[in-house]
Protein backbone atom coordinates (compact mmCIF):
# COMPACT_ATOMS: atom_id res chain seq x y z
CA UNK A 1 0.00 0.00 0.00
CA UNK A 2 1.18 3.41 -0.92
CA UNK A 3 1.87 5.71 2.22
CA UNK A 4 2.37 8.92 0.40
CA UNK A 5 6.08 9.12 1.80
CA UNK A 6 4.29 9.52 5.09
CA UNK A 7 5.95 7.10 7.46
CA UNK A 8 3.18 4.91 9.68
CA UNK A 9 0.31 6.24 7.15
CA UNK A 10 -2.02 3.84 5.96
CA UNK A 11 -4.85 5.54 3.95
CA UNK A 12 -8.73 3.93 4.70
CA UNK A 13 -10.05 4.34 1.05
CA UNK A 14 -13.59 4.71 0.97
CA UNK A 15 -16.40 5.56 -1.51
CA UNK A 16 -19.88 7.63 -1.33
CA UNK A 17 -21.42 9.68 1.70
CA UNK A 18 -22.90 6.71 3.34
CA UNK A 19 -19.92 5.03 3.40
CA UNK A 20 -18.00 7.78 5.18
CA UNK A 21 -20.67 8.39 7.36
CA UNK A 22 -20.78 5.11 8.77
CA UNK A 23 -17.49 4.61 8.89
CA UNK A 24 -16.59 8.41 10.42
CA UNK A 25 -19.58 10.13 11.35
CA UNK A 26 -19.65 9.73 14.78
CA UNK A 27 -16.12 10.84 15.62
CA UNK A 28 -16.69 13.52 12.99
CA UNK A 29 -19.46 14.92 14.63
CA UNK A 30 -17.46 14.68 18.21
CA UNK A 31 -15.07 17.05 16.90
CA UNK A 32 -17.75 19.95 17.50
CA UNK A 33 -16.93 22.08 19.88
CA UNK A 34 -13.51 22.01 19.96
CA UNK A 35 -11.25 24.86 18.65
CA UNK A 36 -9.30 24.03 15.48
CA UNK A 37 -5.88 23.99 17.09
CA UNK A 38 -3.66 22.95 14.13
CA UNK A 39 -4.29 22.16 10.67
CA UNK A 40 -0.74 20.65 8.93
CA UNK A 41 0.17 20.37 4.69
CA UNK A 42 3.06 19.08 3.01
CA UNK A 43 5.00 22.33 1.57
CA UNK A 44 7.33 21.81 -1.75
CA UNK A 45 10.80 23.47 -0.25
CA UNK A 46 11.93 23.37 -3.95
CA UNK A 47 8.68 25.15 -5.89
CA UNK A 48 7.80 26.74 -2.22
CA UNK A 49 3.82 25.37 -2.56
CA UNK A 50 1.42 22.89 -1.27
CA UNK A 51 2.30 19.35 -2.49
CA UNK A 52 -1.36 18.82 -2.28
CA UNK A 53 -1.23 14.68 -3.08
CA UNK A 54 -0.08 14.11 0.63
CA UNK A 55 -2.99 14.18 3.69
CA UNK A 56 -3.98 17.39 5.21
CA UNK A 57 -4.21 17.07 9.60
CA UNK A 58 -6.45 18.96 11.30
CA UNK A 59 -6.09 19.18 14.76
CA UNK A 60 -8.76 19.71 16.66
CA UNK A 61 -7.48 20.15 20.88
CA UNK A 62 -5.47 17.18 20.29
CA UNK A 63 -7.76 14.85 18.13
CA UNK A 64 -5.91 14.85 14.52
CA UNK A 65 -8.02 13.67 11.62
CA UNK A 66 -6.16 13.26 8.91
CA UNK A 67 -8.04 14.08 5.23
CA UNK A 68 -6.53 12.61 1.82
CA UNK A 69 -8.21 12.32 -1.83
CA UNK A 70 -7.08 9.71 -4.36
CA UNK A 71 -8.21 9.16 -7.85
CA UNK A 72 -11.96 10.26 -8.75
CA UNK A 73 -13.56 9.47 -6.06
CA UNK A 74 -11.30 7.43 -3.24
CA UNK A 75 -11.34 9.60 0.18
CA UNK A 76 -9.65 8.24 3.38
CA UNK A 77 -10.24 9.59 6.70
CA UNK A 78 -7.66 8.05 9.66
CA UNK A 79 -7.28 9.27 13.13
CA UNK A 80 -3.76 10.13 14.45
CA UNK A 81 -1.76 8.09 12.59
CA UNK A 82 0.56 10.95 11.07
CA UNK A 83 3.44 12.62 13.46
CA UNK A 84 4.16 16.09 11.45
CA UNK A 85 7.85 16.48 13.16
CA UNK A 86 8.29 12.79 10.51
CA UNK A 87 10.12 13.58 7.62
CA UNK A 88 8.07 13.19 4.60
CA UNK A 89 10.23 10.89 2.23
CA UNK A 90 8.94 11.37 -1.77
CA UNK A 91 11.86 10.58 -3.91
CA UNK A 92 12.85 13.86 -6.47
CA UNK A 93 11.19 16.71 -3.90
CA UNK A 94 12.29 18.59 -0.74
CA UNK A 95 8.70 18.31 1.37
CA UNK A 96 8.49 19.15 4.57
CA UNK A 97 5.50 19.50 7.37
CA UNK A 98 4.42 22.82 7.24
CA UNK A 99 1.32 24.25 10.30
CA UNK A 100 -1.51 26.63 8.39
CA UNK A 101 0.72 27.29 5.35
CA UNK A 102 -2.22 29.35 3.53
CA UNK A 103 -4.01 32.16 4.60
CA UNK A 104 -7.45 31.01 4.99
CA UNK A 105 -5.84 27.77 7.22
CA UNK A 106 -4.25 31.02 9.44
CA UNK A 107 -7.92 32.81 9.84
CA UNK A 108 -9.54 29.96 11.22
CA UNK A 109 -7.17 28.72 13.95
CA UNK A 110 -8.65 28.69 17.18
CA UNK A 111 -12.58 28.57 15.88
CA UNK A 112 -14.37 26.99 17.43
CA UNK A 113 -15.78 24.02 15.10
CA UNK A 114 -19.31 23.90 14.51
CA UNK A 115 -20.77 21.59 12.14
CA UNK A 116 -19.30 19.13 9.95
CA UNK A 117 -20.75 18.25 6.92
CA UNK A 118 -19.87 15.89 4.25
CA UNK A 119 -20.36 17.64 0.84
CA UNK A 120 -21.29 14.79 -2.29
CA UNK A 121 -20.74 15.71 -5.54
CA UNK A 122 -23.92 15.75 -7.74
CA UNK A 123 -23.06 17.21 -11.23
CA UNK A 124 -23.22 14.47 -14.34
CA UNK A 125 -19.44 13.79 -14.81
CA UNK A 126 -16.89 11.26 -13.71
CA UNK A 127 -16.66 13.23 -10.31
CA UNK A 128 -20.37 11.85 -9.53
CA UNK A 129 -20.39 10.79 -5.86
CA UNK A 130 -17.33 11.96 -4.34
CA UNK A 131 -17.31 13.06 -1.23
CA UNK A 132 -15.79 16.29 0.32
CA UNK A 133 -15.58 17.23 4.08
CA UNK A 134 -16.31 20.49 5.45
CA UNK A 135 -15.73 22.09 8.90
CA UNK A 136 -17.70 24.93 9.53
CA UNK A 137 -16.76 27.80 12.54
CA UNK A 138 -18.41 31.19 13.46
CA UNK A 139 -16.45 32.93 11.43
CA UNK A 140 -15.53 30.40 8.05
CA UNK A 141 -15.51 27.33 6.74
CA UNK A 142 -12.98 25.12 5.13
CA UNK A 143 -13.76 22.31 2.46
CA UNK A 144 -11.23 19.56 1.83
CA UNK A 145 -12.00 18.69 -1.62
CA UNK A 146 -10.74 16.19 -4.40
CA UNK A 147 -9.28 18.03 -6.51
CA UNK A 148 -9.15 15.17 -9.35
CA UNK A 149 -6.03 13.20 -7.50
CA UNK A 150 -5.19 15.38 -5.34
CA UNK A 151 -6.63 17.45 -2.26
CA UNK A 152 -7.75 20.80 -2.58
CA UNK A 153 -9.07 23.25 -0.08
CA UNK A 154 -11.82 25.57 -0.74
CA UNK A 155 -13.56 28.57 2.12
CA UNK A 156 -16.52 29.29 0.25
CA UNK A 157 -19.76 27.86 0.88
CA UNK A 158 -21.07 24.80 -1.09
CA UNK A 159 -22.42 25.23 -4.48
CA UNK A 160 -25.11 23.93 -6.39
CA UNK A 161 -23.95 20.72 -7.60
CA UNK A 162 -22.75 19.98 -3.86
CA UNK A 163 -25.25 17.66 -1.62
CA UNK A 164 -25.00 18.38 2.23
CA UNK A 165 -25.11 15.61 4.40
CA UNK A 166 -24.87 17.26 7.85
CA UNK A 167 -23.30 15.10 10.75
CA UNK A 168 -24.32 15.02 14.70
CA UNK A 169 -27.95 16.21 13.97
Amino acid sequence: MFDFGVEGYRPQWLNGAGAVAQAHGRRLSGLIGRPLTRVWAVWDLEDDEWFCDCPVLFDFDGEQVEINHFKFDDLSLTWATIDPRRPVQWPGFDLRWRPEPLPGLQALRGEVLQSVELLEWTGNDMAQGAVEVSFLFPDGRVTVFNALDENGLNFAPPGPHQRRHTLGQ
